[in-house]
C-alpha cells in the first residue's frame, strides 16, 4: 500500500479547512485529520502579559496525540479508516485504488517539525489582513474572542508563526485565498493527482 501525506495549512480563516474538505471529496482513498481537534482545555492554555490566552501556539496543542493519529494511519491507512469508522473517498479515478492519502490540515502542521517532516506535498492559504480580521469577527469562537484578541494576539502571533514556517521549510505552495474555491481546489487537485500517478509508476 503506498501512501501520499498532504500538509493544507494557513492563517485562520483563510479557507484552509474548505480546500481540504473539498479535496477530500474529490481524491480516492483519502481522510482528513485536522489539527484544531487537538487543542488542549481552555483551563491550561497559557495567558500573555496582556491577558489575551496564547492559542496560536504549539503549546496549545496535543500534539503529541495528534502524531500518534498520523503514525496511526502511515502503519494501516486502511485499518485507520476501519476503526474511526470513516470512509474513503473511491471517487473519479479507478487508477489510485492502491494509494491511499491523508489530508493533515491545521494553522501551525509546518512549525512542528516532526509532522513537517511527513509532507510530500504542502499547500499554505494566505488572505490579508483586513480580510483576515472581517472574517474573525464574523465567525462565533468558544470561548469568544476577547476586545482587542485579533491586534493584541492573533495577527502578531500569525506573523511570528509564518517567519518559523518559512525558516523550517521553503518547500511550501503558497495559495490566494481570495481567488474562486474552485480554482483552488481544481490547481491542487491536479497537483495530488499528479503525484499519485508518480508513485503509482514506481513498481
Amino acid at each position: 500500500m503506498k501512501t501520499l501525506i498532504v500538509g493544507v495549512g494557513g492563517m485562520t480563516n483563510g479557507g484552509k479547512s474548505t480546500l481540504s474538505k473539498s479535496l477530500q471529496q474529490q481524491i480516492p482513498n483519502s481522510c482528513i485529520i485536522a489539527q484544531d481537534s487537538y487543542f488542549k482545555d481552555d483551563s491550561v492554555v497559557p495567558v500573555d502579559s496582556n491577558g489575551f490566552k496564547q492559542y496560536d501556539m504549539l503549546d496549545a496543542l496535543h500534539m503529541d496525540t495528534m502524531m500518534t493519529e498520523v503514525d496511526s494511519w502511515r502503519k494501516d491507512p486502511e485499518s485507520f479508516l476501519r476503526q474511526r469508522g470513516l470512509n474513503s473517498e473511491r471517487k473519479t479515478l479507478s487508477l489510485d485504488k492502491d494509494v491511499c492519502v491523508l489530508i493533515v490540515e491545521g494553522f501551525l502542521i509546518f512549525n512542528y517539525r516532526p509532522l513537517n517532516e511527513l509532507f510530500d506535498k504542502r499547500y499554505f492559504m494566505e488572505i490579508p489582513y483586513d480580510v483576515c480580521k472581517k472574517r474573525r469577527s464574523s465567525r462565533t469562537y468558544e470561548p469568544p474572542d476577547p476586545p482587542g484578541y485579533f491586534d493584541g494576539h492573533v495577527w502578531p502571533m500569525y506573523l511570528q508563526n509564518r517567519q518559523e514556517m518559512e525558516d523550517i521549510t521553503s518547500d511550501i505552495v503558497f495559495l490566494d485565498g481570495l481567488k474562486p474555491r474552485e480554482e483552488l481546489l481544481a490547481a491542487v487537485y491536479r497537483d495530488v493527482i499528479y503525484e499519485i500517478e508518480r508513485l503509482r509508476e514506481k513498481d
